[in-house]
């Protein structure tokens, strides 16, 4: 009997996807990293911020923020942009990140404590607003 016979035998499980729920969590540092798309293209850096969820052994790393932009909330990746003075640009998501975490920089986020909440794909993402 060969193995795709086999897989075919093969039942539903009933365990559900654990996914995390909204909860305050503890920043415990940050990565940021080239992103590339499907053509293995960069298309800018984003930052992850690694956390300590109190549901989960292992950190997690959080890269979306949602924040109040004009009358209407918005979620959006933490993207690492530079304006031309070499600084995250004032009206980004990243900034109102950090400002919302009152950080000057990313160097200061760790330590902190951030609310998440979950964004229209039920990721969690930070809460800034």
């Amino acid at each position: 009997m060969n193995m795709e016979n086999e897989k075919g035998k093969i039942g539903i499980g009933n365990k559900e996807l654990i996914s995390l729920k909204p909860a305050l969590v503890k920043i415990i540092g940050f990565k940021i990293e080239m992103q590339k798309d499907k053509d293995h293209k960069d298309v800018g850096e984003k930052v992850s911020v690694i956390c300590k969820h109190p549901d989960k052994t292992e950190n997690i790393e959080i890269s979306a923020v949602s924040f109040k932009k004009g009358k209407e909330i918005k979620t959006s990746g933490l993207w690492f942009k530079l304006d031309e003075d070499k600084l995250i640009p004032k009206q980004s998501a990243l900034a109102n990140f950090l400002v919302f975490l009152k950080a000057n920089n990313l160097d200061e986020i760790t330590g902190k404590d951030a609310m998440t909440e979950l964004d229209e794909k039920n990721y969690l993402c930070f809460k800034a607003y």
